[in-house]
């Protein structure tokens, strides 16, 4: 019954197709802007939309270039997402290709008025864009235009022609840092080295008043005489500006290299230390080949960033020095005051460490430590944690009754402890053996509901050697359904609640047949039980919702960050 969807979404966009061609024949130009607008899924059609744009100013006299203006092609009035023809564009002649993101592409070209070589930026969808991102691109080149270091790229001017907005920058034959390190992780001093330099250069735009707020390998280029230069300026905002180009809530950056508060979109608390964190995301990227936090979507990497340590860089690669970890795990505390208090700071602890002296990043304590491991491993620390609290409870228990009941008592007591005890050891060491198998699995969902189920028997061992349903830990049951859903996968809830309820029914079944000398204590009317399980049922449903949610929420989102 889910087959018509498609189709009816497949008419709704052939109308508007339709309604775009009739736009088009009828010279109508800002009508068609306005559809590529409002309707953003029309975008999956912009090089079929391009070749009708330009066969309808064709056969129209009235909209070919005017002949006052010589330089003025085809190209100058259709530009557009799709690739860009190679050729002359204004007062400059576009060589090739050099660079695509998000919202621009770049080009490297010949202005002819001055013969230089330059690097030409244009708007990805360019006659479609919205006012807000025109505004973003312009207010790139008003502050990257006042910029004089030697280690940023210049902005020479700005301008538009035939709708079509662009940026004539400072051209710098080199690579990116995200290619250099295509290769493998660099060398520990060369990645120093690197970051110290761009350190300084973000140093110099924070005392300019701005922060860059998408600083990643791809925005660093380098030269072929190995001199660094911080590019891109497109998210970069004024440290006093209250501009409405950025919303609280507005979600502008690169998710593998922001920091937690811009994950969060708590665009009020971004400043210089947002920043700083995207360093020491690039010099971890540098050290171990790979960002900090990385998942299955761009959903999965901002609850990391909010919420996860990142791996140690020398669990990654154990040539990582112990100075240079500590310097990159200051620059990626969770809390901005944490962090290093300036990008100076920052480059001069970089460079104690190039000269072999001591480094202001100390090693984290004992407490540090625990805190860092519990958020890098939330399945593992949660569950060894509560394992910890229950072997304390079991021995509280043990010796107050052992106390209170004498020797005899204590004997027969030693029965019951010492098999729980035990149980909480296996459990325990099952639990770290199924996260170093997590962990280097191909099929992480088939780890997590084998991780699920050994809970699950865990848990229904420990009843059986206790009083069973009349237990208090039956209330384990419906905390293991909550935490499955930490797992953001719906088979894993559904197969964690089932479990659970054939369990919990297993331990009615026995209680009822074999545990006559509990009975006395016990309630005996079925619905307790039943309701029990209904509830189960109903957590399980509850769970599952709010990942589905979750999921919905990610799709949208990568939908969002697509367009």
């Amino acid at each position: 019954m889910n087959a018509p969807e498609p189709v009816e979404d497949d008419l709704r966009i052939a109308e508007l197709l339709t309604q775009y061609e009739e736009h088009l024949r009828a010279g109508r130009h800002d009508a068609c802007r306005r559809m590529m607008q409002e309707h953003p899924q029309l975008l999956e059609f912009a090089d079929c939309l391009t070749a009708l744009d330009a066969l309808a100013r064709l056969s129209g006299p009235d909209d070919l270039p005017p002949p006052d203006d010589p330089d003025a092609t085809l190209l100058d009035t259709r530009v557009r997402t799709a690739a860009i023809p190679l050729g002359t564009f204004g007062d400059f002649e576009l060589l090739r290709e050099i660079g695509r993101g998000g919202m621009g592409v770049v080009y490297l070209a010949r202005q002819k008025s001055l013969d230089r070589v330059v690097a030409l930026k244009m708007i990805l969808s360019g006659q479609w864009s919205s006012d807000a991102m025109i505004s973003r691109f312009h207010g790139e080149a008003r502050m990257a235009a006042g910029l004089r270091h030697p280690h940023i790229i210049r902005v020479h001017e700005a301008g538009e022609l035939h709708g079509q907005h662009f940026l004539v920058m400072e051209y710098v034959d080199g690579r990116s840092l995200d290619r250099l390190v295509d290769a493998g992780p660099l060398s520990p001093s060369d990645a120093a080295r690197y970051v110290a330099t761009i350190a300084e250069a973000v140093h110099y735009l924070h005392q300019s008043g701005i922060v860059h707020r998408d600083l990643k390998p791809s925005n660093v280029l380098v030269d072929s005489d190995d001199r660094v230069y911080v590019t891109d300026f497109g998210l970069a905002k004024l440290m006093d500006n209250d501009s409405q180009l950025t919303r609280t809530g507005e979600l502008l950056g690169t998710a593998s290299y922001m920091s937690p508060e811009q994950a969060a979109g708590r665009t009020a608390q971004i400043g210089a230390a947002s920043d700083i964190y995207s360093l020491g995301a690039i010099l971890y990227h540098l050290l171990t080949g790979r960002p900090p936090h990385v998942g299955e979507s761009t959903f999965d990497v901002l609850v990391q960033v909010m919420e996860r340590e990142p791996e140690l860089p020398r669990k990654l690669n154990s040539q990582v020095p112990s100075a240079l970890e500590q310097i990159c795990l200051k620059c990626l505390e969770k809390s901005p005051e944490n962090r290093y208090p300036s990008a100076t700071a920052l480059a001069e602890d970089l460079e104690r460490y190039l000269r072999d002296e001591p480094v202001e990043a100390r090693s984290a304590g004992w407490w540090d430590r625990i805190r860092r491991w519990s958020r890098r491993e939330p399945a593992l620390s949660t569950r060894l944690f509560a394992l910890a609290g229950f072997v304390i409870l079991e021995m509280f228990d043990y010796h107050i009754l052992s106390q209170q009941f004498g020797k005899l008592q204590h004997y027969s007591l030693r029965g019951f402890h010492l098999p729980m005890l035990t149980l909480a050891g296996v459990w325990a060491t099952g639990c770290v053996a199924l996260q170093q198998w997590l962990e280097h699995s191909r099929r992480p969902t088939i780890v997590r509901l084998a991780w699920s189920a050994g809970d699950i028997l865990m848990l229904l061992i420990g009843l059986m050697i206790a009083d069973g349903v009349a237990s208090g830990l039956v209330a384990v049951f419906p905390l293991l359904i909550v935490a499955s859903g930490l797992w953001s996968q719906l088979r894993v809830v559904w197969f964690t609640t089932i479990i659970a309820v054939t369990a919990y029914a297993g331990l009615a079944i026995d209680f009822h047949l074999r545990r006559a000398d509990l009975q006395l204590k016990y309630d005996l009317a079925f619905d307790r039980h039943l309701a029990f399980i209904v509830a189960m049922l109903l957590l399980g449903a509850t769970t599952a919702h709010q990942v589905r949610r979750l999921k919905s929420l990610s799709r949208y989102f990568e939908s969002r960050r697509r367009e």
